[in-house]
């Protein structure tokens, strides 16, 4: 197959989330002299854009994003060593977490591969986790943005618990504060403080990307 056929390939089979062909294809390509680079922005950050943007217009649903997620996530398996060796540039780092108290991950999950997807480095801290290992991980990674998910109400509290850390700890201006989860709105976002929500996977995609772009605007970077 020649490289145009390969891209085509990769982005055709991301997006109905066929994952054993995705990584056939990512193994093919890398044998015929193509760059990680090149399959990641040609081929499978635009197949899962538009994944997102069906999604939005109501022709994807959760299981086709999933699906396509996991096949993209197939191929970043292999090609995440060999960007990081030839220091590929990230769009951001986003530091993901669940809330003390909440187990819930699936859309946390989503979230993630759909963020990695977009070009961000995700290191997620899991699920169940406590303002101080939110503020050690910033300590450690410096994000750029750190993202909050709550799956229960009685867990939902926890973002302004969070926040209230980080403002303590010195450390809320420096980092874009994201929330989520499936009993999350607009309405309790702003009344927590967090910069930014988004209703799903898609949207978080999109609205990190504006909150970093206006971030960086702002301070010239």
């Amino acid at each position: 197959m020649d490289h145009d056929a390969i891209l085509r390939g990769l982005y055709d089979e991301t997006l109905v989330g066929n994952k054993p062909r995705v990584l056939e294809l990512t193994h093919e390509g890398l044998e015929g002299g193509l760059t990680p680079e090149t399959m990641l922005f040609d081929a499978l950050i635009p197949s899962l854009e538009e994944v997102g943007a069906r999604f939005e217009r109501g022709d994807f649903f959760v299981p086709e994003m999933l699906v396509a997620g996991k096949a993209m996530s197939g191929a970043l398996d292999i090609l995440r060593p060999l960007l990081a060796e030839t220091g590929a540039q990230t769009v951001g780092t986003f530091l993901m977490s669940t809330v003390k108290g909440d187990v819930h991950d699936i859309g946390k999950n989503l979230v993630n591969i759909m963020l990695e997807g977009a070009g961000f480095h995700v290191i997620d801290l899991g699920v169940q986790v406590s303002p101080e290992k939110v503020i050690a991980g910033i300590q450690e990674h410096d994000p750029d943005i750190v993202g909050f998910s709550a799956f229960l109400t009685t867990t939902m509290p926890m973002f302004k618990a969070n926040i209230n850390a980080l403002q303590k700890a010195g450390l809320r201006d420096k980092v874009i504060v994201m929330v989520g989860g499936a009993p999350v709105t607009q309405e309790y976002a702003d009344a927590v403080g967090a910069d930014g929500y988004a209703a799903d996977a898609a949207t978080a995609v999109r609205k990190a990307k504006e909150l970093l772009a206006a971030r960086r605007a702002a301070v010239g970077v």
